[in-house]
Formats: C-alpha cells, structure tokens, sequence
C-alpha cells in the first residue's frame, strides 16, 4: 500500500500515541482525509481540542471499535492488538488493518536494518546506527527509538539507511520484513497484550518471516526461543554468540570480537577496549558489530564507535569517573531481572543503590544475587522496597567475616550520592539500579536518572 491507495478512501487513525500522532501528520502533510478513533481520551483533552480545531473529524471513547466497519482502512497505534475481537470482526468484514510500521517498510525505498529481542534492543540499534553514521552513511533511526518512521520517510532515497527498533506490539502483524533483521535474546514479557508467551514470540520472529533469500538474519544463538528461529527466515543467518565461535558470524573468541562472513574473518576489537560494561552488553555488541558489518561498516568505524559509546541514556550509562571511582546511571533498571544483570556487569567493588516503589517483584533472586556476590561493598537502601529488598539479602556477613555495609534513611538524591561519595574509594563502582519503580521520592526513571547525574557532577 502507498499514498496514492488511500486516496479518495475513507482512512481512520486509531490511537493517538506517538506513532498515531506521526501518521495523522504524515496523511495531513500528503492531503489524505482521515479520522480520528480514540478509546482513551476525554472530549476535552488538548490533543482532541487541537485535532478539531484543524478541522479534523474525532471520535472518543469505549464505543470506537464499534465504528471501525465505517471505514475501507484504518492504522492502529501499536498498543491495541490487532487480535483484539473489534479488529478481527473489522477485518473479516474487509476493513483493512494497518500500521504506521507496515506502512513505512511498504514504502521505504532503502535498506532497513531491524532490531527486536526482550532486551537490549534499544542499545544495539543505537550502536548500529552510530556505526552507520561513523561510516558515513545517510542514516536515520527510528521506531521504538528515536523518531517514528513516517516522520523521515520523504528525506530517504535509495542510499540511505535506516535502523528500526521494533517491539512485539509493532511486529505483531507486519508482511513485511527488514533486509537485514537482529533477533537478540527472547525471553517471557508483555503478557498483559499478548495471550501467552506462543503468541509473544510468533510476533518477534515477524522480524524474520517475511525475508527473501538475499536477505539477512543475525540471530543470538544464547537463548533457545531466538535459537530455534532460524527456520522462520529464507535470509541468510549469521549467528552471534558470547559463549560459543563458529564458522561464520560473530562471537568472542580470546577475549576478542571476531567477525566471519561477506568475505572478512577478522578481530574487531578486544573486549577490554569496549566502554560498555556487562555480559549482557556483549551480547548487543556482537549482534550490532555483525549487523553493521553486514550494511558495509568497515571494522576501524566498528571500533571506534565501541570505545566511546557509554551507553544509553539511564541504562547502565557511564556518568563520570571521578578520583578513580566511576559511576553508573541504571536508572531504567525498574525489575530484579535487570538489576542482576547490572550487578553482574563487574568485578570492582560495587556501592549499589537499591529500591524504590512497589511493582510487586519477587526479589528472591535478587536478594540469592547480593547474598553469594563477592564484590558488593555497601548498599544504599531507598524507598518503601527496601525493606522486603533487605530480607531476601538475609545474612550480609560473608565467610571471611567481613559484611557488607547498609546505609539507609536517604530521603533524596543528595543525601544518596553523598553518603556513597563518603565510603567510595579508587576503584570502585557507584551503581544507580534500584530494581523497582521510582514513585514516592521521584517523579519517574528519567528524573531519578538524572537527578544521579546532577548529583554526581556536582561532587
């Protein structure tokens, strides 16, 4: 489907998230005659006031579905399921369903680079990005990150690039796949939108299922879901793994990146001189520095970019280093799962900034982690989590006596960074992953995140 098919059609935009915001834009600016469905916002809204006042037709409210048979085409923002009884019914009655993603990639006129996985994504996108533009490449990024799609596509010609971060909400219905698609590790999320864990995979290797032959598929052969899914691609696969080498791809091999295939067997760069910290990082560095090879990235830009990229921003991002301690924002860590994750990215003695508001997590793992950890230093304790935090930990007094250090009773952001500026000594790492919510001392993640930053600059 292009422009020129919705013409003269009677085309509704459903939803008005990000992505519904974009495309109500992108049909204004090509004289597409649209109107607005909303489930959610009230009558008197700004978004609804402004949409009227530009004479644009809108409906809100619980009963928009029912009016989806109205019309011969309709883009549905990525948080209402395609599988939801009103589309289906919709579409069986003729109604084309759409999306501001299916739309894109119908019409993108140069290579896609796609990333989708549980985690990580949004890292491996932005380093296979900055690689592209190191190379000196046209390139733009968008989708789940950065700008939607529909925002750039009339700047793109047939020597761009772009790099799209696609969650399972995005891929869920797309026909259409990216020349060269990154699957990173697949794991149980987002059940809450999809039936069950069958249907949430199914979407993410979307990604792969609709590839030709000269296609391309960089697959993490760590996890057994992003493993098995290279029957659903005719792409050619390059794995990617931090555990195992092999003949082709890319992996770790004598504490090195090394990538083979397109005609290179080379070292990339060694693991010592890459800036992001983590196993978990290594991952996403493997998949980006075989994606970037794959779209033509030479490997002296491949290296350049992963000795200076920190991180994104909140996510285990280097802050600053200062008297030999660095310190670390990993303010987006909101579940014991990512916490661990951060905790286990290094050997230095950690100051760890734990808790916050409830998300109703089982830290038993969390607490196993801290407790067998030969590494942690002291904790700051923080927020009403805290406590149950606290009692998972157990018995903080290690076999060789020492214990670690609790400090609690910090009501703010100040009072945090002071109390680890006051014990931490060369060498070690000052780690903002709080496992929980920020609610109740912060507004969200972002400002939590960045109140960190603030602090620790001001030392």
């Amino acid at each position: 489907m292009n422009i020129t098919d919705l013409k003269n059609k009677k085309v509704a935009v459903l939803g008005l998230g990000v992505e519904g915001m974009a495309t109500i834009d992108y049909l204004s600016q090509h004289q597409i005659k649209f109107v607005v469905l909303d489930e959610k916002l009230l009558e008197d809204s700004d978004e609804i006031k402004n949409l009227k006042q530009q004479g644009v037709e809108v409906h809100v409210g619980k009963d928009v579905l029912q009016k989806l048979k109205d019309f011969e085409i309709v883009f549905r923002t990525p948080g209402i399921s395609p599988l939801k009884e009103k589309l289906l019914d919709a579409k069986e009655q003729g109604v084309i369903i759409t999306s501001h993603t299916q739309f894109f990639l119908d019409n993108c006129p140069c290579q896609v680079i796609g990333v989708t996985g549980t985690k990580g994504k949004g890292t491996t996108s932005t380093l296979i990005y900055e690689m592209c533009k190191k190379q000196g490449f046209d390139v733009y990024i968008g989708g789940n990150i950065g700008k939607p799609p529909l925002e750039f596509l009339d700047s793109l010609n047939a020597r761009s690039k772009v790099v799209l971060e696609l969650s399972s909400f995005q891929l869920i219905d797309l026909t259409k796949s990216p020349q060269i698609a990154v699957l990173l590790m697949i794991t149980s999320e987002h059940l809450d939108y999809h039936q069950d864990v069958y249907e949430y995979i199914a979407a993410k290797r979307n990604i792969l299922r609709y590839q030709q032959a000269d296609d391309y598929a960089v697959i993490n052969r760590d996890y057994i879901a992003s493993n098995e899914s290279d029957i659903y691609t005719e792409a050619q696969v390059f794995p990617v793994s931090t555990e195992r080498d092999g003949t082709v791809g890319c992996f770790i091999k004598n504490k090195t990146i090394h990538v083979v295939g397109m005609g290179i067997d080379e070292e990339v760069i060694k693991i010592e001189h890459i800036l992001l910290p983590g196993k978990h990082n290594l991952e996403n560095v493997c998949a980006a520095v075989m994606a970037a090879t794959l779209a033509g990235v030479k490997r002296h830009n491949i290296a350049t970019v992963l000795k200076g990229f920190k991180g994104l921003e909140h996510r285990l991002q280097l802050i600053r280093e200062l008297n030999g301690v660095r310190y670390y924002d990993d303010s987006f860590s909101t579940t014991p799962e990512t916490a661990i994750a951060a905790i286990e990215a290094f050997n230095q003695p950690e100051i760890l900034i734990l808790g916050g508001s409830s998300k109703n997590s089982d830290f038993t793992e969390l607490g196993k982690t801290i407790r067998l950890a030969k590494n942690i230093k002291a904790i700051i304790g923080i927020g009403i989590e805290w406590e149950r935090i606290k009692e998972q930990i157990g018995d903080l007094r290690r076999e060789n006596g020492e214990e670690i250090l609790l400090i609690e009773g910090a009501q703010n952001m100040e009072q945090i960074i002071k109390a680890a500026n006051v014990i931490a000594r060369p060498g070690d790492v000052v780690l903002l992953s709080p496992a929980c919510a920020s609610f109740g001392m912060f507004k969200n993640y972002k400002v939590r995140g960045e109140q960190f930053t603030q602090e620790v600059n001001g030392l």
